[in-house]
């Protein structure tokens, strides 16, 4: 890894409060991350003896992640940090689910990958060099497709660049070699993966995995007919019980809900609580539930 710097904490913001961080090989990574989070967990997982004596303050495991199991809980991590993670290894999809497991509904993973259609590789080729025989390198599309198919919501991605001679990328795109995005600029692919899209992270960092499971499954007896005057006496209980507010309730049946229509029109009939129109009005506006029509 020494042809890339550590910059995947550019991905870190103002909003990520991150209490347990695993760190993956990437030793550069973990004395900005104290600095940034001096409350946190860190761990760090290596196969560095003389790497892991350098850093006493974080938690560190003499482990390969490619071949061993990572001795952790599942969802106990808010963020998995390290660079090249899945470069070089037998079953990448398999590390990738695998981190997945780790990090918590509304946590992340860091990491990057080298771009196999960066002009480097290309000109290598051309020339009829090329050394990485155990090395995995992969598309853009390719790796978002590899992180759909391991369970994560949301791939963000930010491109490190080197530029290529002009003459050199003018005969690529001559050639056939689409250049979008820059591509054949973009040496690496700085990547954010994250197990929740942003709105649904937000509602799963508020109430505990029990509460939201209750209030799901009474939302889900609402919308489907099912004694439905006791779910929906079951759904205010909920409400005052647990303190949930107008907005996230509504935020809530918005992922939740498939047919809203008819959760709407139970919920008014069985309903004679004012705050209901307030939910209401904050989930939708597109409905006209007292004429049945839609309000465009």
């Amino acid at each position: 890894m020494e042809d890339i710097k550590p910059s995947l904490l550019q991905f870190v913001t103002g909003e990520d409060f991150f209490q347990r961080i695993l760190v993956v090989e990437s030793d550069a990574y973990l004395s900005e991350l104290r600095e940034k989070f001096p409350t946190a967990e860190i761990f760090f997982v290596t196969t560095n003896a003389d790497a892991a004596e350098n850093f006493p303050d974080a938690k560190i495991f003499l482990i390969d992640y490619r071949e061993d199991p990572l001795p952790f809980d599942e969802e106990f991590f808010d963020a998995i940090i390290g660079d090249l993670t899945l470069e070089v290894t037998t079953n990448p999809q398999d590390i990738a689910a695998g981190f997945s497991t780790f990090i918590k509904q509304t946590g992340c993973w860091l990491t990057s990958f080298r771009n196999i259609r960066h002009w480097k590789v290309l000109e290598k080729l051309m020339r009829g060099v090329f050394g990485g025989i155990v090395s995995r390198l992969y598309t853009r599309t390719e790796f978002e497709r590899l992180l759909y198919a391991s369970f994560y919501k949301e791939v963000r991605l930010l491109p490190l660049k080197k530029n290529a001679p002009p003459e050199l990328l003018e005969r690529l795109i001559d050639c056939g070699f689409d250049n979008f995005d820059d591509d054949l600029q973009t040496e690496f692919w700085l990547v954010r993966a994250s197990r929740s899209m942003p709105e649904l992270a937000l509602l799963k960092s508020m109430f505990t995995p029990e509460i939201r499971a209750e209030f799901s499954r009474i939302l889900h007896r609402i919308e489907y007919d099912i004694t439905t005057a006791d779910s929906v006496e079951n759904f205010w209980q909920l409400v005052d019980a647990e303190g949930i507010f107008p907005d996230y309730a509504a935020a809530f049946i918005r992922s939740v809900v498939v047919h809203r229509e008819n959760f709407y029109r139970n919920m008014k009939k069985f309903s004679a609580r004012a705050d209901l129109e307030k939910i209401i009005d904050e989930c939708e506006s597109l409905y006209d539930f007292d004429t049945g029509n839609r309000l465009l």
